[in-house]
């Protein structure tokens, strides 16, 4: 669909519901948050489901759009989703519509509006917007602004480019508050995060001479820091601040005997093909997955799997 239809095919539809992703993001919950916005805005009855991992960086700007319980939804909409196994948690059910921004979505859902040239789901949701109501409430820009900002690593990050400028800029000009979006998301840190960080960075192994650098979080780190899951945002940026590292892996054990994996590189290798091994997937230079086991276990599936990836 283009966006002229895809918005006839949303204002079709009443009693929605909005879902984000597992573990969610700013782009996802952020983006999520300016689409109900809108929808509510055209006269629709729309709601966020109310994830239970939405962390309390985010919340604030998301939960006055939680669906109330026992919400009767007839729609359900997902929001920067590339598959069904990023589900949110305890969420049990059809997609009917899927706007996302992946190149890898697994095209699960009935419908979809899907755009991998964009950096962020937050830009194909801006689009949206002005389809739906032409204007962008100065809300919905801060809340786009959000999304924009958090998947380019406020505009670091290699998926940057001239038309996230442009959207940053125009999303300004309708009253975003980048100022308050870089304080509380980029400049400041709890004590907890930076007792973390000390310990991830005296932790890190390399490979390849360095080429490769790995990241792991225990759960033994997370209570010795007093971390919690709110300190961790971003933290598969860290492991690639090695000054040769071309591929860099986060490993985050989880409660239950897995491993959370993201995975960031240079051009010249694919991170979505290494965590395709293992069922995930994302962006060519960022990707996730799960891997079943202990750290050291899901380090050494890695490094083998590189080898297979990476010549």
């Amino acid at each position: 669909m283009n966006y002229k239809q895809c918005a006839k095919t949303l204002l079709g539809h009443e009693n929605i519901l909005i879902l984000t992703h597992k573990n969610p993001d700013g782009d996802t919950m952020a983006s999520a948050a300016a689409l109900c916005s809108a929808l509510r805005r055209g006269g629709r009855t729309a709601c966020l489901y109310a994830n239970p991992q939405v962390n309390d960086k985010l919340r604030p700007f998301v939960e006055e759009f939680f669906a109330p319980a026992g919400y009767k939804y007839k729609y359900v909409v997902a929001v920067d989703i590339a598959t069904e196994g990023l589900l949110p948690k305890g969420y049990e059910g059809l997609v009917n519509f899927c706007i996302d921004h992946h190149p890898t979505n697994s095209h699960y859902a009935g419908a979809e509006l899907v755009r991998p040239e964009k950096s962020s789901c937050a830009e194909v949701v801006m689009e949206l917007i002005q389809n739906i109501n032409t204007e962008i409430s100065r809300e919905e820009a801060t809340l786009l602004y959000i999304g924009l900002s958090t998947d380019t690593g406020c505009f670091q990050y290699s998926n940057t480019n001239a038309a996230s400028l442009r959207a940053a800029s125009d999303l300004l000009r309708l009253g975003a508050d980048n100022a308050m979006v870089n304080l509380r998301f980029f400049r400041k840190v709890s004590r907890a995060r930076l007792m973390l960080e000390s310990m991830i960075y005296a932790g890190m192994d390399y490979y390849r001479d360095g080429r490769i650098s790995v990241a792991t979080v225990t759960l033994d780190m997370m209570e010795k820091a007093g971390a919690t899951e709110d300190d961790c945002d971003d933290l598969a940026g860290l492991a690639g601040r090695a000054e040769d590292s071309v591929v860099s892996i986060t490993i985050k054990e989880q409660e239950g005997g897995s491993c959370k994996i993201s995975v960031r590189s240079n051009p010249e290798v694919s991170s979505s093909d290494i965590c395709a091994v293992f069922g995930g997937g994302g962006h060519a230079m960022a990707a996730g997955c799960t891997i079943m086991g202990t750290p050291r276990m899901a380090k050494e599936l890695l490094i083998q799997v590189i080898d297979e990836v990476w010549k």
